[in-house]
């Protein structure tokens, strides 16, 4: 599956020296790949889809905390 290859290198990018545009599109793109795995996800019920998805989240809200200014 393309989406998945794509979700596990936007993992695999490096956060550092991103500038506040980079960000954005970063946040974009994840929750682009997670709705699309959402999508499948509904049909197929995989787990490893599921475990996906919440680290596609996980490092999504860790972006958009940094665009908002909350350091935590």
């Amino acid at each position: 599956m393309d989406i998945i290859k794509d979700a596990n290198e936007w993992l695999g990018a490096s956060m550092s020296n991103m500038s506040t545009s980079d960000r954005v599109h970063s946040s974009r793109k994840a929750k682009e790949l997670i709705l699309g795995i959402n999508e499948v996800y509904k049909e197929t019920k995989d787990e490893e889809l599921m475990d996906l998805m919440k680290l596609l989240t996980a490092k999504k809200q860790k972006i958009e905390k940094r665009l908002k200014g909350i350091r935590t």
